[in-house]
């Protein structure tokens, strides 16, 4: 086995935080007589500092070759492991190992000289990792080309848009040969079309021996890419290791399970002969999850209490809104011609939904219910869940974002 390209040692990294205390409520009276008293003697803004771990005790090794895409929520110190792995940030504890050459890709801009033009950066930038001048010319058609700026290249940078300058910033990362590439969730910027030429230049980038950090919230890129997958939570390591596990296991995390307590409600219409008390994520082995993920089973629990004695035709639907409150499907056992009779006390429904077409985002639910015909209970608006993006289609590939709000099963033939 080879040595590890990157070994990361029991690494942390602290931030400290100021906040000034002043009154809940201050008049404009009040800042003039503060300001006029601190001539005289001194302010009485108290600062208050406080410490914040961004990254607690991490500990792991890279290998030659690896695609690594890295996980977690929003604050669970992604973009600060990658600004410490890319010597952006010092580590407060431990070390970081590092072998060979590293280029990074972290915000829209970094790395540029706002007031050289994009010609003059892309020398710049492969100084910085070492190149020569003529390395550096051999690769410089395909960098322009890739970037697609040929038009503007003697225009300086802080000229561009925000599109252009990550075009020429991850054209000139990509190509200049370095052992590690380093990229943020900043190709978002970009379009559709480029953001594919970009993982397939990634790929391309780690089949020639050469390897991949990669941080984005597109599990579907993640899962076509990545070979393996780190998992990281408020700062710490949770798991690493072959990229379908990972994932699964970010699915499952019952620290943040998808889980709606219902029973208090009083919103709500009907005879009451059941009751709607609870509602979980879960997958088809019945483990909880967190969200559920496009192209993956889901199945929605619903806990009921079953008030009547006398339950001889249930009938559910389940109707889910999109983000902006437009009902997007609905699920019913009538329309799926499944008969749901003689429950009692409580009960456990199930709606298995296989391969899961909803699109990355938040989605709400309504639940209706009768009972031999009459209404018994009806929740609008019940409750919530998220959809993380996947690879429904297994291509690694899916429509833009605004080309629907939902993925079909489809084929193509061509008959002469």
């Amino acid at each position: 086995m080879s040595a590890p390209i990157i070994r990361v040692e029991g690494l942390g990294k602290r931030f400290t935080l100021q906040h000034k205390q002043r009154e809940r409520y201050t008049a404009l009276r009040d800042v003039l007589s503060d300001r006029a008293r601190s001539l005289f003697r001194p302010s009485k803004d108290q600062a208050v500092t406080s410490e914040f771990w961004a990254l607690k005790d991490l500990s792991f090794d890279i290998s030659p070759g690896d695609r690594v895409g890295i996980i977690g929520r929003n604050g669970a110190g992604k973009s600060t492991l990658l600004k410490v792995l890319s010597r952006i940030v010092d580590p407060t504890a431990g070390r970081v190992t590092i072998e060979g050459r590293l280029a990074s890709l972290l915000e829209v801009g970094t790395g540029f000289h706002p007031e050289l033009s994009g010609r003059e950066n892309i020398y710049l930038n492969g100084a910085i990792l070492g190149m020569s001048r003529k390395e550096i010319s051999s690769k410089f058609d395909e960098i322009v080309a890739f970037a697609d700026v040929e038009r503007f290249l003697d225009t300086p940078v802080k000229r561009y848009s925000s599109g252009m300058y990550v075009r020429l910033a991850f054209a000139v990362a990509a190509h200049l040969e370095p052992e590690i590439l380093v990229v943020d969730e900043v190709l978002a910027v970009g379009d559709a079309e480029f953001q594919r030429k970009c993982l397939g230049k990634m790929k391309e980038v780690s089949l020639g021996g050469r390897t991949v950090l990669f941080v984005s919230h597109n599990m579907a890129a993640i899962q076509n890419l990545c070979s393996t997958a780190i998992y990281l939570k408020q700062g710490r390591l949770v798991t690493q290791g072959d990229t379908a596990q990972v994932l699964s296991t970010y699915l499952k995390d019952t620290g943040a399970a998808a889980r709606v307590d219902l029973s208090a409600r009083q919103d709500r219409q009907g005879n009451g002969a059941i009751r709607f008390t609870g509602f979980h994520l879960a997958d088809e082995g019945g483990r909880e999850l967190a969200a559920a993920q496009s192209g993956s089973t889901v199945v929605f629990n619903f806990d009921m209490d079953v008030r009547s004695a006398d339950v001889r035709d249930l009938k559910v639907a389940m109707g889910i809104d999109d983000q902006y409150g437009q009902r997007i499907t609905h699920l019913s056992n009538e329309v799926s011609g499944q008969a749901l009779n003689n429950a009692s006390g409580n009960a456990r429904l199930s709606i298995r939904v296989p391969r899961c077409p909803l699109r990355n985002g938040n989605y709400t639910f309504t639940l209706f219910s009768t009972v031999n015909g009459d209404i018994a209970d009806y929740l609008l608006n019940a409750g919530g869940f998220h959809v993380e993006s996947g690879d429904f289609f297994g291509t690694g590939r899916a429509p833009a974002e605004d080309q629907g709000t939902f993925f079909m099963d489809h084929s193509f033939k061509l008959d002469k």
